[in-house]
């Protein structure tokens, strides 16, 4: 994805979707919560970016190229004039999401001397400070973010300060957890003491206030690589009656956070074999979810579209997933689509993602799925018809399954007209590096 896909974003300020703890003015959340095939997808794209520091060989997610780019026009600036105290919490927040809380610590702990009273510099420096695990710094400053949060952000904030205040109270047993935080003071378990499938005992799911998942959601957005609140989504999703979801959460904690607890491995065990005994029955059993969800997905992903390049008709434009994911199906077919996306079609085009084979056998693609981000499991993050391109290779040639990313070059076309066909495909295509 280009960096000049965002340029202009850096004063955007959405109204009514901020919120705190990581605060980034340039990426806001939607309500919570979030539906568990959207959020799951966006939580690992979070963790993705600040993974990446770790990793510098492996190729740079979009996210991390998008907040990268932004954090180095502020620093840039700040080498000319004195940032705002938003600009400070908004750079602070950005070395957090690019997994840099050292960094974030040396630019917020003096931003909150000199802006005492500044919500999102004390929210992003309490979280920091817990991400370096100086929990006691922590909760100090946390303390401050739940006296200055405004309404709409203060019930996540004290909770963020209740989280930070039992893993300083477990000490060193919080590096090595066994369970869940006792968040609600709710045990997930049944009677017996051993997992049940059903969720939490009667008596004890009276205990979870009615914006649980939208809590612990907003606390796993902030803080991505924290796979004890993946878990405690998991129990949550089975809590509401959606253990297929809550089986593949919980597989994701094992095969991609490498979780050891003895009990998490029970519990996802007993989960598989409940999701397995219905997955016969009608969509995987979405229809018993009870949690009302508020938003498709959590990031609100914003561009200029009036920044995109002038269109080369002989040449190959790039096609950045935002402009695909402005395409407003509310309307059914034939679907609303943005004038530049429009004029791309029949023409050629370059998009970066990964793919999904379409059949088993990964030696001898002639054809996949694209999609922006990779995805775990196609139940619980199945993407929108906007988030997945279909491609076609040019004909007599296959391809080898690749797990990175690629850049996929093909002829665009725009369905109008076939509600059950893909929106979006790419024919005679071919695969290359991403640049």
């Amino acid at each position: 994805m280009r960096s000049w896909i965002f340029a202009g974003v850096l004063c955007l300020i959405l109204p009514g979707t901020l919120t705190a703890g990581v605060h980034i003015s340039v990426l806001p959340f939607r309500e919570l919560p979030a539906d568990w095939r959207g959020f799951l997808p966006d939580h690992r794209a979070l963790r993705l970016a600040a993974a990446a520091n770790a990793r510098p060989e492996l190729p740079v997610p979009p996210l991390r190229e998008t907040l990268a780019d932004v954090a180095l026009k502020l620093e840039a600036k700040q080498r000319l004039q004195p940032l705002s105290a938003d600009e400070l919490a908004d750079l602070g927040g950005l070395y957090l999401r690019l997994g840099a809380p050292e960094k974030a610590v040396e630019i917020l702990r003096p931003a909150a001397r000199q802006h005492p009273e500044h919500f999102q510099i004390a929210a992003n420096l309490g979280t920091a400070w817990q991400m370096l695990g100086d929990l006691e710094s922590a909760l100090l400053v946390l303390d401050e973010a739940v006296r200055l949060a405004p309404e709409t952000c203060r019930e996540f904030e004290q909770y963020h300060r209740k989280l930070v205040k039992l893993r300083l109270a477990e000490g060193r047993l919080a590096q090595n957890f066994r369970s869940v935080d006792d968040l609600f003071s709710c045990r997930y378990v049944g009677k017996s003491g051993q997992p049940e499938a059903g969720g939490i005992a009667a008596t004890e799911r009276e205990k979870l206030p009615e914006n649980a998942v939208a809590i612990v959601q907003q606390l796993a957005l902030w803080l991505p690589n924290d796979g004890r609140l993946l878990w405690q989504l998991g129990e949550l999703a089975n809590a509401s009656g959606d253990i297929r979801t809550a089986a593949n959460i919980l597989d994701g904690c094992v095969t991609e956070l490498g979780i050891k607890s003895e009990e998490l491995r029970a519990r996802r065990l007993l989960y598989r074999q409940a999701s397995e005994a219905q997955r016969f029955q009608e969509d995987h059993q979405r229809h018993r979810n009870t949690v009302r969800f508020r938003s498709a997905r959590p990031l609100v992903r914003s561009f200029d579209p009036g920044r995109l390049p002038a269109i080369v008709p002989d040449g190959i434009n790039p096609l950045p997933w935002p402009a695909l994911s402005e395409t407003d199906l509310t309307r059914g077919f034939p679907p609303q689509v943005l004038p530049h996306v429009a004029k791309l079609a029949g023409k050629r085009v370059s998009l970066s993602g990964y793919m999904t084979p379409a059949s088993g056998n990964d030696a001898e693609l002639s054809g996949f799925l694209l999609t922006e981000y990779p995805i775990g499991c196609w139940f619980c993050e199945s993407p929108t018809p906007t988030q997945m391109v279909k491609v076609e290779l040019t004909s007599g040639v296959t391809a080898e399954f690749a797990r990175g990313r690629v850049k996929v070059v093909g002829i665009f076309h725009l369905n109008r007209t076939d509600p059950e066909q893909f929106l979006f495909t790419l024919s005679d295509a071919t695969i290359g590096p991403v640049d």
